[in-house]
């Protein structure tokens, strides 16, 4: 059966990939449509199992492997302090603007906040393909994006902690909590200038097939086990691994390997899982709170990353990109929602219309960035033009 719905997964993001770009849309959004028709909210054709769980989950890890390969390194740091404000601004506007609308349908206090952390959360995974089908994934607005979206992770991730420790119940040791992150990112730095460069180079003397290819994939995925050992999210494990492949001489072949694998196999099946999250039942009572929630959500990292992305310099139009780009909450905001649901801090009743929040989100980034920003060609025909516009 598992081999039936490969067939069916590949063959439908594919076409719906195509007739998205057709359209003049990234082809994301179709692969991420798709599945909402594929999955048991329409056709039931496919259903949310565990291996194709775990085949999303390889491809959005290699999604963001191959946004570390092309990201680079001097570039994001030099927009690092764009990035903070960036993540500072999308981290408090959803917390204050969710918290004040979750008052007026009568959830407490610790509900409200919760739901405020919940829609904080960035998952920039589908920015990232956008950016990367659009030209502008190699950029200052790609750098400042991908920058914001590991300290949003990071910031979310304690406030969450705190908050289940105090509503909750949970006994999380906050100051153990911080310290595993700044543990995390030493390791990672020091693995990144020691151990990958002299990794990759043992291997490539291997006389085996594809030794170099392994070399990478095994920093990959084992940087990936160590952030999520941490607390952090795998995603960002995979993006420091290929920020670290950058640098050394071996980037352009593993990169040149990689991708055929993640975007030929793996990485459909992770546009499609996030369609297979969407259910229909039992919302007919509860179209309003969907349809303000996704406002809300849209509207708070929007105008909050954006605000803090033109304070930090940008000019408007790429204020307006870096805001649309941090909108969608995809795969982190949902793991949350299944913490809170299972610790109590978000109502069952309102579990599936959250979901559904998150999937418009998540559905909503790829033609908005494609709206704001064009293709990288496109923009380099017109740029001063279009920038005095604004």
């Amino acid at each position: 059966m598992f081999i039936l719905q490969i067939v069916i997964i590949l063959l439908a993001t594919k076409i719906a990939g195509q007739l998205s770009i057709r359209l003049g849309q990234p082809s994301v959004l179709g692969k991420i449509i798709v599945g909402i028709f594929l999955g048991p909210a329409l056709l039931g054709w496919v259903q949310d199992t565990e291996i194709i769980s775990i085949f999303s989950q390889i491809g959005v890890l290699l999604l963001m492997f191959l946004a570390g390969l092309e990201t680079n390194l001097t570039d994001l740091n030099k927009n690092k302090k764009a990035a903070i404000l960036v993540a500072v601004g999308g981290v408090i506007a959803p917390i204050l603007l969710c918290y004040l609308v979750a008052q007026f349908y009568n959830l407490s206090v610790a509900e409200s906040i919760f739901i405020g952390l919940l829609l904080a959360a960035t998952s920039v995974s589908i920015s990232v393909q956008t950016l990367r089908e659009l030209g502008w994934l190699n950029s200052k607005e790609g750098s400042t994006l991908l920058g914001a979206a590991v300290l949003d992770d990071i910031i979310v991730v304690i406030l969450i902690a705190i908050a289940m420790s105090l509503f909750a119940g949970s006994d999380t040791n906050l100051a153990l909590l911080i310290g595993k992150k700044i543990i995390f990112f030493v390791i990672i730095i020091l693995a990144s200038k020691w151990l990958v460069p002299r990794f990759i180079q043992v291997f490539s003397h291997f006389k085996i097939t594809e030794a170099v290819l392994s070399a990478g994939l095994i920093i990959c995925f084992g940087f990936a086990y160590f952030a999520e050992a941490v607390g952090v999210a795998g995603i960002i494990g995979t993006f420091f691994a290929g920020l670290a492949i950058a640098q050394t001489k071996f980037k352009e072949e593993i990169e040149h390997k990689v991708e055929p694998i993640a975007n030929g196999l793996f990485v459909p099946f992770f546009f499609v899982s996030i369609g297979l999250a969407v259910s229909f039942e039992g919302i007919g009572n509860q179209v309003g709170f969907i349809v303000i929630f996704s406002v809300v959500a849209l509207l708070s990292k929007f105008i909050g990353s954006g605000v803090g992305a033109k304070v930090s310099g940008f000019n408007t139009r790429s204020s307006m990109g870096i805001g649309a780009g941090m909108i969608s909450r995809g795969e982190v905001a949902l793991i949350l929602a299944a913490m809170g649901l299972e610790s109590g801090l978000l109502p069952a009743q309102y579990y599936t219309a959250m979901i559904i929040v998150i999937i418009v989100t998540t559905l909503v980034t790829p033609p908005l960035l494609k709206m704001i920003f064009g293709t990288r060609n496109e923009l380099d025909q017109g740029h001063k033009a279009k920038a005095q516009g604004f």
